[in-house]
């Protein structure tokens, strides 16, 4: 249940300073990665299934499927001042798959499913601030049937079940005999649905929802105080993927090159607090350090994305994106597992057709969060010890992509 903690971010191997607000993970394909995630009215080929199942209904004849590797590259974050600074973060460097499959047209039907990591986060801290973070980790995996109907030629809708598996781990430990070790797992559940309209020849409009899940951990956890082990036993905690709305519009420039524009709304602010329980009562001073919920009170989110796809020639497609990503995360509540703060999101890539059936691609996006300062005063609900101010900076993420689309 402690992974659930760091669950202050969330995502199969994903990451501290995460790909994208807060915990959430949006690129899981070679096409999402190369537009930051601008792939949804234009979403085609066997990861339609996952960005837009309405869309996938109007794929070339037959079934494909594609297999991709991400390596999530995160480096340190610095605390660069504040009560515990000098810190900094390790450097994490993750492996994500991901996998998707699009049915051959079965009348006006077509079937998908893709396994994908929605959220995620790793942060371990290396000095003092060790002390409420020394590992928070949340793995998840999505597993996302999916099913999509022509109406027209036109006009069509989509829709899946989502199943998430989330795994996780939450260590802290102050250095005076205070720690805490904890760990769990749950399966929960969901759904998504999408929209796409082809307005004329030359533009598609689309519309994708995604329910927010609460991810409901429980496991086991090991509480010291003083050096003593004082609780053995269960443990739960509870934390939102949060719900999300990608309103989308794709136009074809012209015969070979697409521009896309994605406005994404994520309700954050089904993130109250963070409020681990235990099956016993526990010493009141770990308790105090521990157990008291955590307050959050994260607020809604806007993301702008805009992606570029160009077909240079028969055999080449380069793609490039961008990406404004704002954090949920006010200030006054900003805590070590996540000192998140706005970014820019930079990427590009390109795709080989090897054959009729076979195409490979790579891509990379880069994440630059922004300079985080807390100024004294200000963070007066989370760790006492950023009540002062605090710094946080050097935050940056690579994600590098491979993978395979095969038709058959």
């Amino acid at each position: 249940m402690k992974k659930l903690a760091l669950v202050s971010a969330i995502s199969l191997a994903a990451t501290g300073q995460a790909m994208a607000a807060a915990y959430k993970l949006p690129e899981n394909s070679i096409n999402s990665t190369a537009l930051s995630a601008a792939y949804v009215a234009n979403a085609h080929g066997a990861d339609a299934s996952y960005y837009n199942p309405a869309a996938m209904v109007y794929n070339a004849p037959g079934a494909s499927l594609e297999a991709d590797l991400t390596l999530a590259h995160l480096t340190s974050i610095d605390l660069t001042s504040g009560a515990l600074a000098p810190d900094s973060t390790k450097v994490e460097n993750i492996p994500i798959p991901s996998f998707h499959y699009v049915s051959p047209a079965m009348g006006d039907f077509r079937f998908g499913l893709s396994a994908v990591v929605p959220v995620g986060l790793s942060k371990r801290w290396n000095g003092q601030a060790a002390g409420f973070a020394q590992e928070f980790t949340l793995e998840t995996l999505e597993l996302n049937p999916t099913i999509g109907y022509r109406i027209n030629d036109r006009f069509s809708v989509g829709g899946g079940v989502r199943i998430i598996y989330t795994d996780g781990v939450v260590k802290s430990d102050n250095g005076a005999g205070t720690s805490r070790d904890l760990s769990g797992d749950s399966f929960d559940y969901g759904y998504n649905l999408a929209l796409h309209f082809k307005a004329t020849d030359q533009l598609s409009l689309a519309a994708t929802y995604r329910s927010k899940i609460d991810l409901t951990v429980k496991g086991d956890a090991n509480l010291w105080v003083g050096g003593a082990l004082n609780y053995i036993g269960p443990a739960s905690v509870e934390i939102p993927a949060p719900a999300a709305l990608n309103l989308a519009a794709a136009y074809d420039i012209n015969d070979r090159t697409t521009v896309e524009f994605v406005y994404e709304r994520t309700y954050w602010s089904s993130y109250k607090q963070l409020d681990f329980n235990y099956a016993a009562s526990i010493h009141p001073f770990i308790d105090g350090v521990f157990g008291t919920p955590g307050i959050k009170d994260w607020s809604d989110t806007n993301t702008y994305r805009i992606g570029l796809t160009h077909q240079l020639n028969p055999k080449w497609t380069l793609m490039a994106g961008f990406a404004y990503d704002e954090t949920p995360v006010p200030k006054k509540y900003v805590n070590y597992e996540l000192p998140d703060s706005d970014a820019k999101i930079f990427s590009f890539g390109a795709k080989y057709k090897y054959s009729d059936k076979m195409t490979i691609g790579a891509s990379l996006l880069y994440d630059q969060k922004d300079k985080l300062s807390i100024p004294a005063g200000v963070n007066t609900e989370a760790q006492n010890t950023l009540l002062g101010g605090a710094t946080f900076e050097n935050a940056k993420a690579y994600l590098f992509t491979v993978g395979m689309e095969y038709k058959f």
